[in-house]
């Protein structure tokens, strides 16, 4: 497996092999010894694992657990693909306001580990687009938070030809600036503390 750390800070990219014949495909999107070699520890103990699913053109994020707890997140999809899409939300962290895009597809199978304090959004660019979701924390609806993907600030690059359709919460989430502004973005030792509680 490959794998390459993205332009934030702690978030790193996997790439399996996949391997196809006429019956169709296999791939591990998840393999410990990679993971260990790049993020310099096993996989977080998982206290999650869900699941969307997504039709062409749903846009979902940025969403984020407000720390502490913290959410650190591994992500792949197994079906459909999106573009996926990375934002630093931790003040003081060296890649703050920096945001990442990587395709993630049932063919290339490739896999995201999202650090605590990093927003989380893709849009739908097939139907019936699944995306899975290993979590290192359980779900508190009041714990989850989100900016907007449509902040011109951040200036996100998104597809062409595709309407975004969001949740109503997604719609009214709050800009970055806003978001900073309110004290609801997390700041980067806390975040560091919180992802170093992971491991016992």
């Amino acid at each position: 497996m490959e794998f390459s750390q993205l332009g934030i800070e702690d978030a790193y990219e996997f790439a399996p092999p996949v391997y196809k014949d006429e019956r169709g495909h296999f791939s591990t999107p998840f393999q410990a010894e990679p993971f260990t070699t790049a993020v310099g520890r096993q996989l977080f103990p998982v206290r999650d694992i869900s699941h969307n699913l997504s039709a062409r053109g749903v846009l979902r994020g940025f969403h984020y657990t407000s720390v502490p707890p913290g959410r650190a997140k591994y992500v792949y999809c197994p079906k459909g693909a999106v573009q996926d899409y990375l934002l630093d939300l931790r003040i003081g962290s060296p890649t703050f306001g920096r945001w990442s895009t990587t395709v993630l597809s049932q063919d290339n199978c490739r896999a995201l580990y999202i650090p605590v304090g990093v927003g989380h959004a893709f849009i739908a660019t097939e139907s019936d687009t699944v995306i899975v979701y290993v979590m290192s924390e359980g779900y508190v609806p009041e714990a989850e938070l989100s900016v907007s993907p449509l902040d011109p600030t951040i200036g996100l690059s998104l597809p062409e030809g595709l309407t975004p359709v969001q949740s109503e919460r997604d719609a009214m989430a709050p800009t970055l600036s806003e978001a900073q502004q309110r004290g609801l973005l997390p700041r980067y030792e806390a975040c560091k503390k919180a992802e170093a509680t992971l491991w016992p």
